[in-house]
């Protein structure tokens, strides 16, 4: 009797960030990673050390498939055409990888069937359009699709999967919709995506995937003119991962997490403040570590909860914060966790305060930990954040949900054993 071998598809990743995507697609078990690019350190360091410790990647695997690098700079990217300026400043072990060979050196004669990922979002986002004096007309992130159009062109996927924030759909840099840019960008290498009046149906929330989080992202699939896969029913494919069942909520993320408690005063050790003390602590969980919060913003987030002032009017949130603060403020300002609800959606912003994630136990009064925003974007408790932590909490915020990637493979993985 002979069995059917499973096929193992390859893929690429690019704007790879700390690695969300990329470990949904590991953890089905069909798919493999080629390469991944990615510009900032922190990212690039999460993101090897998780391939070597989780994935069985060697030290000089990890090293040469995560490249350190700028894809805007995408022809020596593809093709490692190094000038004299550019080895000068990638020619060192510290700084962005240099490819000799580029991209097609690292996958050489391997077939590429997909690529992932998705271009940064802040300019794209609807909140930084508004807090933008110009809109972000002038961002170049607006643009940095043409980099992932480069290299779709080049290696010529099956499919590709190409991630953003729902504010992609209004965005109109130059006076233009982005979304016309892009669909006439991939057509004009030989790619069908949904017409841009379609992408409406492309939104996808997280939390139908059982993250303990409401997070709606912009999924575009694109695939080759004349292909075998359809469209409309690779979608439907990834629809049908959704969960019927009850979402996940932040109790099930966190609710047994060692417990923090603020000090009856702040202590000070050495250079660095002390607001709270983690209980438990013979229980090692990895950057649960409390940040400081002053007696004020203590109090704060206790009559914040006790209160429940995440539902009175915005106009009376904002007159707490004026109160409190003595500031005037269009937006609310703080915002607690609630405890049988998904989180709302863990945002980068994560890396300057934590005011709108305030831990929903008003006796812990304090904001998430790094660790706690991790298992709300359904990262394992074991994946290691690498970098200090305004970075960590970050790259989290910028990253995909790793079971709302998962879904997302797992749909495509079934569409194309069909």
């Amino acid at each position: 009797m002979s069995s059917k071998i499973k096929k193992i598809y390859n893929f690429i990743d690019l704007f790879a960030g700390c690695g969300g995507l990329t470990e949904g697609f590991l953890q089905t078990g069909h798919f493999s990673s080629l390469a991944h690019v990615e510009w900032e350190k922190p990212m690039v360091e999460t993101l090897r050390n998780r391939l070597k410790v989780k994935w069985g990647y060697t030290e000089e695997d990890a090293q040469k498939d995560v490249v350190y690098f700028d894809i805007q700079k995408t022809d020596e990217l593809i093709n490692g055409n190094w000038s004299h300026e550019s080895k000068k400043t990638y020619g060192t072990y510290n700084h962005p990888t240099v490819i000799e060979g580029g991209l097609k050196s690292i996958i050489g004669n391997k077939k590429v069937d997909l690529i992932i990922g998705g271009p940064p979002c802040q300019a794209y986002s609807i909140h930084g359009r508004a807090t933008d004096k110009n809109s972000m007309q002038d961002d170049y992130r607006n643009y940095l699709f043409e980099s992932f159009v480069k290299v779709v062109d080049e290696f010529k996927p099956d499919i590709f999967v190409f991630e953003n924030v729902p504010g992609i759909l209004s965005a109109k840099p130059g006076g233009r919709h982005v979304t016309e840019r892009i669909y006439e960008a991939f057509k004009n290498i030989g790619y069908i995506i949904r017409e841009p009046k379609e992408l409406k149906k492309s939104v996808f929330d997280a939390k139908d995937f059982q993250v303990p989080q409401e997070r709606k992202r912009v999924i575009i699939l694109g695939i080759q003119k004349g292909s075998r896969i359809d469209l409309d029913s690779l979608y439907t494919s990834i629809r049908n991962e959704q969960s019927s069942g009850k979402v996940k909520t932040v109790r099930d993320a966190i609710g047994n997490m060692p417990k923090i408690y603020p000090l009856e005063q702040p202590v000070k050790k050495g250079r660095i403040n002390i607001s709270h003390k983690v209980i438990n602590a013979n229980i090692q969980i990895t950057k649960h570590e409390p940040r400081y919060h002053a007696l004020r913003e203590i109090n704060v987030f206790k009559e914040w909860i006790l209160n429940d002032m995440n539902h009175i009017s915005h106009k009376e949130q904002t007159e707490y914060y004026y109160k409190i603060t003595g500031h005037k403020t269009l937006y609310t300002k703080y915002k607690n966790l609630e405890w049988d609800k998904p989180s709302h959606t863990v945002v980068a912003h994560l890396s300057k305060d934590g005011m709108m994630f305030i831990h929903p136990d008003p006796e812990q009064a304090r904001s998430i930990t790094i660790r706690e925003a991790a298992l709300l974007m359904s990262f394992p408790i074991d994946y290691n954040f690498i970098g200090s932590n305004a970075y960590c909490f970050r790259m989290i915020g910028n990253a995909v949900p790793v079971l709302f990637a998962e879904g997302i493979a797992n749909g495509i993985y079934n569409e194309l054993t069909k």
